[in-house]
Order: C-alpha cells, then structure tokens, then sequence
C-alpha cells in the first residue's frame, strides 16, 4: 500500500518482492542471511579499526583516509540498499521528481503470518546494533578530534557521523512508519469487526 505524507514529501511503500523471500523457513534459523549479516558489520567495524589503528597500520594519512572514506561508502551502500532489505525488511531512499521536489520514500515489508514465524530476532539485533553503535562510536571520535585540535582527522570523522548517520535516521524513519502503519490495519480491522458484530446483534 502507498502512503504520501504532505507534510515532510515522503512515501512508505510495500517492499517489491521482498515477501517473497524464504517465508517456508522456520523461525528455528536464528540467522537466515549470514552473508548480508557479515557484510553488515564487516564495512563499518573495519573503518573504525583502520581509524582507531592508523598510526600502526601506515605511516600515510593520505593512505589511511582513502581506505576509510572506501569502507564507510560501501558500508553506506551495503547497508541502504541490502542488510536493511534482507535483515528487517526495510529500504529507504530519496528521489526527485519532474517538478524539482524532493521525495523521500520508506520502504517496508508486507507483514503476514508466514512471514511471523520466520522474522529473525537475532539479525534484528544485529542490525540495530550495529547501527546505532557504529553511529555513536563516529560521533564520539568528531568531539575527540575537534577537542584535541587534530584538524585532519576532523573532515574524515565527520563523514563517518554523515554516512552512518543518515543510515541510522533513514532507518529509524522506516520503523516508526511501519509501525504507524500496522497500528492503523490493527485499528481498521477491529473497528470493523466491532460494525459487525454490532450490526448483527441489531438484526
């Protein structure tokens, strides 16, 4: 289903072919995709690992500010376009349209009972934490910097917090939604058992 919200220009969306996707696995299966799962925290602990080791890894900044800008760009990618999709069943971007507007766009999967019985708690945990951890971690190395005056290191901590950071806020938008959403099916289906029941008492 396409929901619009005028206020802000954004849309939730149902996730293309993402219900489609294993739903005759068991819940057994703590992790369904242990490759995405990897991939997940590989990027983004490995750019934390070159950050906090760099003086140890090469005597080159240069060197140790391109791997990282090339770790965090792939975990941004990696994670906005596949872990999200396949861990949680969440997507988000942003488009424009003919007009020049601004569009963003939350996508969710659809919610059934096959697909209760095959969520994954453990991938959730692992994405959730390595998303708000990973952004918290950047966050506190751009004050270390910016405190110790060590300007150089300022421009790459910063694109740390931007990249993660607009994950974790694309991200967080997407649950709130789908959680909006669901409440609003919850109370649409139950007022209409509510008419019903009511209609056929009255009858």
């Amino acid at each position: 289903m396409l929901q619009q919200d005028s206020n802000d220009d954004t849309e939730d969306v149902s996730l293309f072919d993402a219900e489609e996707e294993t739903t005759n696995r068991p819940r057994k299966a703590k992790i369904r995709h242990p490759v995405a799962s990897f991939f997940h925290l590989f990027f983004r602990v490995s750019a934390i690992i070159v950050c906090l080791l760099c003086e140890l890894l090469s005597s080159s900044f240069i060197t140790c500010m391109v791997t990282i800008i090339l770790l965090l760009s792939c975990d941004f990618w990696a994670v906005k376009n596949v872990t999200g999709r396949l861990m949680v069943g969440l997507r988000w971007w942003n488009h424009i349209d003919e007009d020049g507007k601004s569009h963003w766009v939350f996508e969710s999967r659809k919610e059934s009972s096959q697909e209760n019985k095959t969520v994954s708690e453990a991938e959730s945990r692992i994405f959730w934490l390595g998303l708000i951890a990973c952004s918290v971690l950047w966050v506190i190395f751009a004050f270390s910097a910016l405190f110790s005056f060590t300007v150089k290191w300022l421009a790459v901590v910063i694109m740390g917090v931007v990249l993660q950071g607009a994950n974790l806020y694309g991200y967080i938008r997407c649950k709130v939604r789908s959680r909006k959403h669901l409440t609003s099916m919850a109370t649409s289906y139950f007022g209409k058992q509510f008419l019903r029941q009511v209609s056929v008492f009255w009858m």
